[in-house]
């Protein structure tokens, strides 16, 4: 087959297409697909949610300026169109119409007007419109249903994929239609049975030794059964059975009828055929709060992203090139506005990205309607955030090269003597399990409480958790950084004492935001290690949820410990660091320790690096929050600093 350009457009010629070529319109529908959107509500409620979503989006007009910026317009002729397509027709129901029309015809179809100067676009029901000629590429003209024609430049023509050709599209409703159909089929006969079988709701029994009714016996019984049935014994009489008759109560059964079932299965395929997740349209079957909340994050991504991206594709390639000051000019979905999370999550990254608190206390309370206070228009640096150090309050796992150190020695005040109540090591690593053991067992019995004692369905366990995070998270924070705290002033005195028993300038406050920071990291970790356990007795929904979610408990204690005894070796042997870095030592030496320890630190005890290097397992000391977990969980090593001549 050849292709051949003429006049700027693109013709064709060879075996296969005639002259007398007609571009189909809409494919043969014995039902139609507007009396299928009017009638089966699986199909109206799919659609309805996809337009729905897709128009409450909006629509804003850019112009590209490099690879980096752009700037918004807000005058220019297509944000102008957008904003009001036609007379009285907002953007929102142009979208809807536009994006309903695609799912159910595949074929979306718009005439250009000029009206007053301005390009509009006129929505048209792909019913009332239709190509006509051309060829399989592209049709000669469209005409509507009264006879009116109109040029291929006239006409903005939306539509899917065809595998016969490029000028129609082939609607979803026709991969459906035999299962519509049976839905429909289906339906009528369960209306049916409702109309007999579920009207009558009993039956009289005669035995067969009774003796034979004559005519007046037959019709007195008959119209005392009907007077007393026809008032529906409201006057409270009561009907006489002769001759040993009974009254044989006679049930419909619903489970005939598979009323729910069928229409939920119809649900389910309508939304497979449009990429619809079952949850978001009302199907809860196996929908918890975990995965509800997930899908609805990939809403705007996986479902509706390539709806978004061919409608802003469509409206560049034939709207665009009708407008003037073109260059550079697109359209984009304000998605944005629904995927920045929560107002926590959005304050928390915002948070992060500046570096520490970005609202004065002013801004806060104007936000609650409360009047200024005095001062309360600075911002409030808090003392765990410094700059050139800790980035952020969020910060997690900082790398104590860069974190605040202590001055070295000789350059500033010395430090007081070591504070007789910080104990030992091992005294104060014991404390620690049994505070973070007790906290882990008093939190998970909260939950056991607030899920209620009765055995039956399982609650909202994600929602009673996520109801106290805030709380259990500050709580625990305070716990980790308390003892960290204690545990880093017990691992730099035992640096001091041999080499700075004065401890010339050195101060223990200089650790502060590196184990706050420390702290914060295992209390997240700690609490998500909680969540993800729970939401799995969530997911299951067993009949024994109860029992499952004890035993989450118990795992979660015993994480509890593992978690306590490496934190208080990662704070302890944080602080050898600071007090040998601030004492002026420059080597370190790994001491391999514990009953059974492991290979790789077997392997390398006694290995000698530079104060800031890291050894040969990836390790800056033993229980390093930046090492691999493997490496770190219930490590019992040690560290020598010495000074070395460089």
């Amino acid at each position: 087959m050849a292709f051949v350009v003429s006049s700027g457009q693109l013709a064709v010629t060879g075996a296969g297409v005639s002259t007398g070529y007609a571009a189909p319109a809409l494919r043969a529908a014995p039902w139609e697909y507007a009396e299928i959107w009017r009638r089966q509500p699986q199909v109206r409620t799919v659609i309805g949610f996809l337009s729905r979503n897709v128009a409450q989006l909006g629509i804003h007009t850019f112009r590209r300026l490099s690879d980096t910026d752009r700037e918004r317009l807000h005058d220019h002729p297509l944000a102008v169109l957008l904003k009001e397509p036609m007379p009285g027709l907002t953007l929102y129901r142009f979208v809807e119409r536009m994006v309903s029309d695609v799912a159910l015809y595949d074929d979306w179809f718009g005439i250009k007007l000029k009206l007053n100067g301005r390009l509009r676009i006129l929505p048209v029901p792909p019913s009332l419109i239709r190509p006509y000629g051309g060829n399989w590429i592209v049709p000669e003209y469209y005409e509507t249903a009264g006879g009116r024609r109109f040029e291929r430049e006239e006409v903005v023509h939306i539509h899917g994929y065809s595998p016969t050709d490029l000028v129609a599209g082939d609607s979803p409703i026709e991969s459906l239609r035999e299962l519509l159909l049976e839905a429909h089929e289906s339906a009528k006969n369960r209306a049916a049975m409702w109309r007999g079988g579920a009207r009558t709701t009993g039956v009289l029994v005669r035995p067969p030794e009774a003796p034979d009714w004559s005519p007046e016996d037959k019709r007195r019984f008959r119209e005392m059964w009907r007077s007393f049935t026809d008032g529906g014994g409201a006057e409270g009489g009561t009907p006489i059975l002769e001759d040993g008759m009974e009254y044989k109560p006679v049930g419909f059964n619903p489970e005939q009828a598979q009323y729910i079932e069928a229409r939920k299965l119809t649900r389910e395929e309508v939304s497979a055929a449009y990429f619809i997740p079952p949850p978001l349209i009302g199907i809860l079957d196996h929908a918890t709060y975990s995965n509800i909340k997930e899908q609805h994050a990939h809403l705007y991504q996986d479902t509706l992203g390539p709806w978004l991206a061919m409608l802003e594709q469509e409206i560049e390639a034939q709207i665009l090139p009708d407008l003037d000051d073109s260059a550079g000019v697109y359209a984009e979905f304000n998605i944005a506005a629904k995927m920045r999370g929560s107002f926590e999550e959005q304050a928390a990254a915002a948070s992060t990205a500046t570096g520490g608190p970005w609202m004065t206390v002013n801004e806060t309370r104007a936000r609650n309607n409360l009047p200024a206070v005095e001062g309360g228009d600075a911002l409030i640096v808090p003392m765990n955030v410094t700059q050139g150090g800790l980035a952020s309050p969020r910060d997690t796992a900082p790398d104590a090269a860069g974190a605040p150190k202590a001055r070295r020695a000789g350059a500033g005040r010395k430090a007081d003597v070591r504070p007789a109540d910080l104990g030992t090591a091992a005294a104060e690593r014991d404390a620690f399990v049994a505070s973070l053991v007790g906290w882990t067992e008093r939190a998970m019995g909260s939950l056991l409480t607030a899920a209620g004692a009765k055995d039956d369905a399982v609650p909202d366990l994600i929602a009673l958790w996520a109801a106290g995070s805030d709380d259990r998270l500050a709580q625990l924070t305070a716990l980790l950084a308390d003892h960290g705290f204690r545990m880093a002033q017990i691992g730099a005195w035992d640096v001091l004492a041999g080499w700075n028993p004065d401890g010339a300038g050195w101060t223990p406050e200089a650790m502060l935001a590196w184990i706050l920071a420390a702290a914060a990291t295992h209390a997240e970790q700690h609490e998500e290690a909680a969540r993800e356990a729970i939401a799995g007795v969530q997911e299951e929904a067993a009949a024994e949820w109860r029992a499952e979610l004890a035993a989450v408990g118990a795992s979660w204690v015993v994480a509890a410990r593992a978690r306590a005894v490496t934190a208080a070796q990662e704070t302890r042997s944080f602080g050898g660091f600071d007090a040998a870095s601030a004492s002026g030592l420059n080597r370190k030496i790994w001491r391999t320790g514990g009953r059974n320890p492991r290979p790789s630190h077997k392997a390398q005890d006694g290995e000698s690096v530079l104060i800031d290097d890291v050894f040969s397992n990836g390790l800056r000391w033993p229980g390093d929050g930046q090492g691999a977990t493997k490496e770190i969980v219930n490590c019992s090593c040690d560290i020598e600093y010495t000074m070395a001549e460089e």
